[in-house]
């Protein structure tokens, strides 16, 4: 009997297709460098498989494609925010909903109701923008995840879990009163249930709100299904509901587990918290029941949010991403482990050791697998992390890497095999990836709109 456990065929059938194809090896060097060795300036028409990230660039189903349709466009009280607020009130648990254009929108209002300047953040390792907004507001943001994060090599479960000791001794070092704890769900590690419950509890004792980042929740709770025991036969959506008990509130990038390519949200249950979001939202992103969103985009992403919950959905979404981590393991490539659920990311530091970490390695590496077969990915290294607003000294992140971000329904095992292929073509010849160097350099989110150029 043939076994379709380890890796299940997509259980989906494909309606409608986009074609692509690979432009030559000499014209994707010119783009490249065109583009100042930056694989986000890009155009998408120049590559073949785009793994740059798994935000809005997922393919929707025929129920969500139907429910474009029924759109009510209406400047205020849109019967599509009804449906959302509905749904997302039944999957998270939470009172209130702010719809915002994305999930960056809801890191903004939050940020600026939320954190008082000179305010610590402890969180369990940083995300770009939600750490631009929270320092932009006057936030000190403090990395509380447990130290085995930072080890690439190190394959163990919840690896993304708040180390409790370290959020205990910023509580009792700054005090809780100058303190707002996020739990960041959107990384490739999972956060078990049972440290949720700890935070949860040790934040209860000292009076301090948990927000989650919510954007990758539906594969965390996938995870723990898997991996955590007496969680192996609750449903998904029972797993998820029970993640969002443990917080007080929630922002959301719509574009990753709604499986849309719009829109994101802000929840909480402090009536005072959201009648300061209503207000701000009006003056950022538009209207308390819009905020940002078209009505056939809510619509879109309350069907997508019940779909997620799906397992047979998610599951084939978890293992496909697996299945690109064992072909690279299997043959060497040095990448993070354990595989996350939706990005295999390669370790640049052990990928390239002829490269020091302020010659950008990861950025090197990212723009070298466009080059070789047409692969679009990103850095996650030292040009993400950005400079200490302070000293202006580059943050320099223990980790390295290439990620390679997988969208949701729309590769197949196939597309995974080339990417596979390229990458172990690329690191039996690492020894020719150059170094770089910026030529320009923004003020804030770099790795957006930097530009390269080879170290001579």
């Amino acid at each position: 009997m043939i076994d379709f456990s380890k890796y299940p065929a997509e259980p989906f059938r494909i309606k409608s297709v986009e074609p692509v194809s690979m432009i030559g090896r000499d014209i994707r060097l010119k783009k490249i460098e065109e583009a100042g060795w930056n694989t986000f300036l890009l155009n998408s028409e120049d590559v073949y498989i785009d793994l740059l990230t798994d935000s809005g660039t997922n393919a929707m189903s025929d129920r969500q494609w139907g429910g474009l349709m029924v759109g009510d466009e209406a400047y205020a009280g849109s019967r599509n925010f009804h449906h959302l607020e509905k749904t997302v009130q039944e999957v998270f648990g939470f009172k209130h909903l702010v719809p915002t254009h994305q999930g960056r929108g809801a890191e903004n209002i939050l940020s600026r109701i939320a954190i008082k300047p000179g305010q610590y953040v402890p969180g369990n390792m940083y995300f770009t923008t939600t750490r631009y907004h929270q320092e932009a507001n006057g936030g000190i943001f403090v990395d509380v995840i447990r130290d085995e994060a930072h080890d690439s090599t190190i394959d163990i479960p919840f690896k993304g879990n708040i180390n409790l000791a370290k959020l205990e001794r910023v509580i009792e070092e700054k005090g809780a009163e100058n303190l707002a704890v996020t739990v960041n769900l959107a990384g490739g590690q999972p956060v078990s249930m049972e440290n949720m419950r700890q935070v949860r509890e040790l934040t209860n004792r000292h009076g301090i709100k948990v927000f989650y980042d919510a954007t990758r929740c539906v594969e965390n709770a996938y995870f723990i299904k898997e991996q955590e025991k007496g969680f192996e036969n609750k449903t998904i959506a029972e797993i998820v509901r029970e993640m969002f008990s443990y917080a007080d509130g929630c922002t959301m990038s719509g574009k990753k587990d709604c499986i849309v390519n719009i829109g994101g949200f802000l929840c909480m249950n402090d009536e005072h918290l959201f009648e300061a979001a209503k207000e701000l939202v009006v003056v950022f992103e538009g209207m308390p029941s819009y905020g940002g969103m078209a009505g056939r985009d809510m619509e879109a992403m309350a069907i997508g949010l019940k779909e997620s919950l799906q397992y047979e959905y998610i599951r084939h979404r978890v293992l496909q991403v697996r299945y690109l981590g064992d072909l690279l393991k299997e043959a060497g490539i040095p990448i993070i482990e354990p595989v996350g659920g939706h990005a295999v990311f390669l370790d640049a530091r052990r990928f390239c050791p002829h490269l020091t970490q302020d010659q950008f390695p990861a950025q090197s590496l990212a723009a070298e697998l466009y080059v070789e077969g047409g692969v679009r990915s990103m850095e996650r290294g030292i040009v993400s992390a950005g400079r200490d607003k302070d000293t202006g000294k580059n943050h320099t992140p223990k980790l390295e890497t290439v990620r390679l971000t997988i969208p949701r329904r729309v590769y197949t095992y196939k597309h995974m095999d080339v990417v596979a292929d390229v990458v172990k073509h690329l690191y039996k010849h690492r020894e020719d990836i150059r170094g770089l160097k910026f030529v320009y350099e923004p003020k804030q989110l770099r790795f957006f709109t930097a530009r390269f150029e080879h170290i001579k």
